[in-house]
């Protein structure tokens, strides 16, 4: 004996189903994020333990751009590193005089 259900417990029963797989797909992708932030806060914390790894960080990212466009790229040059050759050349000529 076939048993036929009424096209709008159909509908129901279709759109319930609907309904937990995209549940489901939530839980997957909020699990994803969860996971990618917990890796995040630990490069940080290896990053802020050691500051020249951002810099390898930010030159790494660099030579990401300038390989994948045909692009000009400004490179900040950090003041504090110009305060220490100025610091050196000063040194330098006010020992030669």
């Amino acid at each position: 004996k076939d048993v036929r259900l009424p096209v709008a417990m159909q509908r129901a029963m279709a759109a319930e189903a609907e309904a937990l797989r995209e549940a489901k797909a939530k839980i997957v992708a909020a699990e994803g994020e969860l996971s990618a932030s917990r890796a995040l806060k630990e490069a940080s914390d290896v990053m802020s333990s050691n500051p020249i790894t951002l810099q390898l960080r930010y030159l790494q990212t660099l030579s990401n751009i300038s390989s994948e466009r045909n692009s000009t790229i400004i490179f900040p040059f950090p003041i504090d590193l110009l305060s220490v050759a100025g610091a050196n050349n000063t040194t330098a000529t006010t020992t030669t005089l």
